[in-house]
């Protein structure tokens, strides 16, 4: 399961009420920890150095701190979610090179950059073969 969503929450997704993106994102905050605090990071870091770029090269400590990043970096709701909430856009490679991006004018061009064909061979090492 992605989401620990709470019973009333569930219920309201179920009569066809809306959620709003604010219900959303404590529930995957709440939810995942590890990627939630994660992507914080990379955004912090990005705003303290003034970069237009951050991204995490360190393996998550856990393999349920790894399906925690690669459940919200696979789901378009919830990356679309945080997306929203952060002011920034998303990107993966491997399994647990995040990334996140300032939206400025060439951000397309920054971010086709990071998720080019090239760039995933090139982010490609014998230790993560199989993570």
């Amino acid at each position: 399961m992605s989401l620990d969503v709470s019973p009333e929450l569930l219920e309201r997704a179920e009569q066809g009420e809306a959620i709003t993106d604010r219900e959303f994102i404590d529930c995957v905050r709440t939810s995942l920890p590890y990627a939630w605090n994660l992507i914080s990071s990379l955004v912090a870091e990005m705003e303290i150095s003034g970069s237009e770029f951050a991204d995490n090269r360190t393996p998550p400590p856990s393999e349920h701190d790894r399906g925690e990043l690669l459940r919200a970096m696979a789901s378009d709701a919830i990356k679309g979610a945080m997306e929203r909430h952060f002011g920034v856009r998303l990107a993966f490679q491997n399994c647990h090179r995040a990334a996140v991006f300032a939206p400025t004018p060439d951000i397309e061009q920054r971010l086709a950059g990071f998720t080019t064909i090239r760039a995933q061979i090139l982010n490609q090492s014998p230790q993560l073969r199989d993570c």
